[in-house]
């Protein structure tokens, strides 16, 4: 396709003949009139806007959250039901919430990535809608396919604010879309939604962590005089979960081999941009359940408590677990973690999570372009980093199970 801003002096880009028509003008003139490149450029706009094809919309998938304090505990109800978990309980993990005025970060966080996946889709002249659907708080996921059905958009690409690979991260995402789907089915409203991969090994999300925990990494030993000790948190899930995690004639452990994969990686990469011998560990947050089911450790507390006895002073904490700000950070981290540290003397800069990076919101665009030159039958490029290859974008068959009741699932093989 011809660059309607090329320089037509190289060759590269393609040069215009340059050779005097009868009248003593010079072609080029005509080829790059003022009509020419307007035709152009709608020809760059129709091409950019086919990127989505065959999608007739994009929806935003996330977890949810209350947004006011008599939102609480029937928010926490939807999220455990089935559990058989007692509201006495639940009314504990409420506290957390009505610590912050009983209102969740993540709603205001998924608008604002809304608004900046909009405004990359703009920049690059895609015109496809951008729906977002929650799975335990308004807007409800079912709501908004059903709203998208009704204006024709039957056809949906689906992405998750969740990188990573398991039941909670990855399947329970997919369940949900099914029973979406499953309920607008016998309304009479059929849609199809696909999604896009897990995108932990993605640069747009890797690349991005990378930059911010150097950069955190850099800001701590220049204002300290002292190498900070690197510790990234993500969410633990228990033992059985992670045992089972990936593909179902896999190896399983594929949560905890991924956070393991990235750590080391960003380590590493940090290491080299800083020529500094930093040192990085992973470590867990928000645990739950009885004190009876092992879950993933260390705990970032019960760490942050060793390493001071070690002799660590400086801590940069990676949430690189989590894609925004939301509860398990600004309380787990921000609150609980920062408590701990100053308790054993231990100064702590936490990073940042992705949110609204222009490296990552780019990054996402990139993961639904690459997400619709496959359903087109294309074989788009899959950047991948740290090792290994891209996660795949219809899961495989038994991939994550729900350890307690088989359910369907959408966007996979099984």
């Amino acid at each position: 396709m011809s660059n309607p801003i090329a320089d037509p002096t190289d060759p590269g880009q393609g040069a215009a003949d340059h050779t005097p028509t009868a009248g003593g003008t010079p072609t080029d003139e005509a080829a790059y009139s003022p009509d020419a490149l307007a035709d152009l450029e709608r020809e760059v706009t129709t091409e950019r806007a086919g990127e989505t094809d065959p999608y007739d919309a994009v929806v935003l998938v996330s977890f949810g959250g209350p947004e006011a304090p008599e939102e609480v505990m029937p928010f926490l109800r939807r999220v455990t039901r089935g559990r058989g978990i007692p509201d006495e309980r639940l009314a504990e993990v409420a506290e957390h919430y009505h610590a912050f005025g009983g209102k969740s970060p993540i709603n205001d966080q998924n608008r604002a990535l809304l608004a900046a996946l909009g405004e990359e889709f703009a920049r690059r002249g895609i015109t496809t809608p951008l729906l977002w659907g929650n799975r335990n708080s308004e807007p409800f996921l079912t709501d908004v396919l059903r709203g998208a059905a009704e204006e024709g958009m039957t056809r949906v690409l689906a992405v998750t604010t969740s990188a990573y690979s398991s039941y909670s991260s990855c399947r329970q995402y997919r369940e949900d879309i099914a029973e979406s789907i499953g309920e607008l089915a016998e309304e009479g409203s059929p849609v199809r939604v696909d999604k896009i991969r897990q995108y932990w090994n993605h640069p747009g999300f890797s690349s991005t962590n990378a930059r911010l925990v150097t950069e955190a990494a850099r800001q701590l030993r220049d204002s300290s005089g002292i190498l900070p000790h690197l510790v990234f948190v993500t969410h633990s899930i228990p033992d059985a979960m992670d045992d089972t995690s990936g593909p179902g004639d896999g190896d399983g452990n594929v949560y905890s081999a991924q956070h393991q994969a990235l750590t080391q990686a960003i380590t590493t990469e940090a290491r080299a941009t800083l020529g500094e011998e930093l040192v990085g560990e992973l470590t867990y947050c928000s645990r739950s359940g009885p004190p009876s089911q092992p879950w993933l450790e260390p705990d970032v507390n019960d760490r942050l408590r060793e390493l001071a006895a070690e002799g660590v002073t400086h801590v940069v904490l990676a949430p690189i677990g989590f894609v925004s700000d939301h509860m398990e950070v600004v309380f787990d981290l921000d609150t609980e973690a920062q408590e701990t540290a100053a308790e054993v003397g231990i100064q702590v800069l936490r990073v940042p999570t992705v949110g609204i990076d222009p490296q990552f919101v780019s990054g996402v665009v990139d993961l639904v372009v690459e997400r619709a030159a496959q359903e087109r039958g294309e074989s788009p490029e899959q950047p991948a980093w740290p090792v290994g290859q891209p996660w795949p974008s219809v899961c495989a068959p038994g991939c994550c199970p729900n350890l307690r009741t088989a359910k369907p699932a959408a966007c996979g093989a099984d």
